[in-house]
């Protein structure tokens, strides 16, 4: 190769790094235009067209992969769907929806939604969009989104088939901002007694919290049940708005600790609503990160019991950092501390993420979930709470207070291919679409639903013939060992469908949830 082609190489190569790593250390320099080479030279002398963003992206992960098991890739057509339901809203009509029998049907108007604004009931078939059939063509929830949301403002023309008309019903939707809530759930258990459960830490769940507690309109709070089970995390200033709620004024909540990044210490305001009182926090083997902050800073200072099982151990701190093409880097730059000093983190082999994620499986296989003394800690692993001197555990994740085992004995293969099917929920969609007038007028609210509503015998034969049609049969004693759970499943959804989801967790909490018994147990204790 002549020198002029040297020199061209050279220039083109220095050209490509970016302004940003001048004046760092001379190896990133050269390892950053050795990569620049690389691009160089493959689109320049391979033989073959190639696609220089794939090879980039392809690039990128395999990097990330050599790092901690949370650190990661989004691509710029992903970011936008990755921050939709933290950042608590997304633009579309306005509904909650099931498919029932191949056919769009509305479960509820979203409150206040362009939907509900023109008219749209509950139990609504939308068998046209913009003059489209989409009725009986294989409807999957995908395809209903791409049906439905859009860019604000925009207009959608939906024709619905309404129980009682013989017509089509026409109505213009013009799309708007829709919330995505994050309460799933928020209702007076006893007099004074407050449950809320959070599925994730979105921006707006503070307000939601707030706005719950304002309709309970319930006057002096005397206890409060927060549940995290079954949440991964989300905005790691909403777990410390929430963690305000119960804390002392400069009481730390969490600190961070990383090698290029300034410690960081989070304290209480002082500004809680809820400083002091009965306070159980529910967390399971699912309830990760932020869900992680808020037990671990509630545990240390004893301001209130934690309750279930232990949980995920995810305590890594992700900074976003955009990339030049609207891509996103979500860099691990620190670690979480609990106030006792614990690491909320379980530990992890650097580029060993099937390592780390078999390990959390063995966990399960080890047992942990059903009994607390297979769970072993070193004396290493102990540390004091900040009040009254209890014994906690670090070493990943947050080990409760009060250990409930987790039940498995009504799990048969019928019942885990009922559900992973959706035989149940299609079952329940169509009947209680069918019901909804007749259950309505009978039950006027949740109490008399909940003493007089059950599934008879009739009813369950009818499920399990509808299964049997779509190839699932119970075999031995598999109907009899699992029959309770999906009768409980069965009833919660038609709760769902006449008083929302508050009306599903009531059922669901006050039926069979040894966890929700114990924390009410020991709120009530504290009364």
């Amino acid at each position: 190769m002549n020198k002029k082609i040297i020199l061209f190489i050279a220039v083109a190569v220095i050209a490509l790094v970016p302004a940003k790593l001048t004046g760092q250390s001379e190896d990133l320099n050269r390892q950053a235009t050795k990569f620049s080479q690389l691009l160089f030279y493959i689109n320049n002398y391979y033989l073959d067209t190639l696609n220089n963003e794939k090879l980039t992206e392809e690039a990128i992960k395999k990097v990330l992969q050599q790092l901690d098991p949370h650190s990661s890739y989004i691509s710029a057509k992903d970011v936008k769907a990755m921050n939709e339901p933290l950042e608590g809203n997304f633009e579309g009509v306005g509904i909650e929806f099931s498919i029932v029998r191949d056919t769009l049907t509305v479960a509820t108007p979203v409150s206040g939604g362009p939907s509900e604004k023109v008219g749209l009931r509950t139990g609504d078939k939308i068998v046209q969009i913009d003059g489209a059939n989409i009725a009986s063509i294989g409807l999957t929830n995908d395809m209903v989104f791409k049906y439905l949301r859009g860019a604000k403002g925009t207009k959608v023309n939906l024709s619905i088939v309404r129980r009682g008309f013989e017509e089509l019903l026409n109505f213009e939707v013009v799309r708007d901002k829709i919330p995505i809530n994050s309460v799933d759930a928020a209702y007076e258990v006893l007099p004074g007694v407050v449950y809320v459960k959070l599925s994730r830490f979105a921006q707006n769940s503070v307000q939601e919290i707030i706005n719950s507690l304002i309709e309970m309109n319930i006057g002096v709070i005397r206890g409060f049940i927060l549940d995290l089970r079954g949440n991964s995390g989300g905005f790691l200033g909403t777990s410390l708005e929430i963690s305000n709620f119960f804390l002392e004024s400069g009481q730390t909540i969490v600190y961070t600790e990383g090698l290029k990044i300034p410690t960081m210490t989070e304290r209480a305001k002082g500004t809680g609503f809820y400083k002091k009182g009965p306070l159980a926090i529910l967390i399971d083997e699912n309830s990760a990160s932020a869900s992680e902050i808020v037990a671990g800073a509630v545990q240390d200072w004893d301001r209130g019991v934690v309750i279930g099982r232990k949980s995920f151990g995810k305590g890594l701190v992700q900074q976003m950092l955009p990339m030049n093409d609207g891509s996103q880097l979500r860099l691990t730059v620190a670690r979480y501390h609990t106030p006792s000093g614990r690491v909320i983190q379980s530990p992890y082999e650097a580029g060993s993420s099937d390592k780390y994620y078999k390990a959390i499986l063995e966990r399960y296989q080890r047992g942990e979930s059903f009994n607390r003394d297979s769970i072993h800690f070193p004396d290493s692993l102990k540390f004091k709470t900040l009040v009254k001197g209890r014994t906690v555990y670090g070493g990943g994740g947050i080990m409760p207070d009060i250990f409930i085992p987790a039940d498995t004995s009504y799990y048969t293969n019928f019942y885990g291919n009922l559900l992973r099917r959706g035989v149940i929920t299609d079952f329940m969609n169509d009947y209680n679409d069918s019901k909804r007038v007749t259950l309505k007028a009978e039950y006027k609210n949740f109490e008399s639903f909940f003493k007089g509503f059950e599934i008879d015998d009739a009813m369950m034969k009818s499920l399990v013939d509808y299964a049997a049609v779509k190839g699932i049969v119970a075999k031995d004693d598999e109907l009899s060992r699992s029959r309770n759970e999906i009768e409980l499943f069965m009833k919660a959804l038609t709760a769902r469908s006449l008083f929302g989801t508050n009306g599903y967790f009531r059922v669901i909490n006050s039926t069979n949830d040894p966890i929700f018994t114990k924390a009410l147990e020991v709120i009530s204790s504290g009364l």
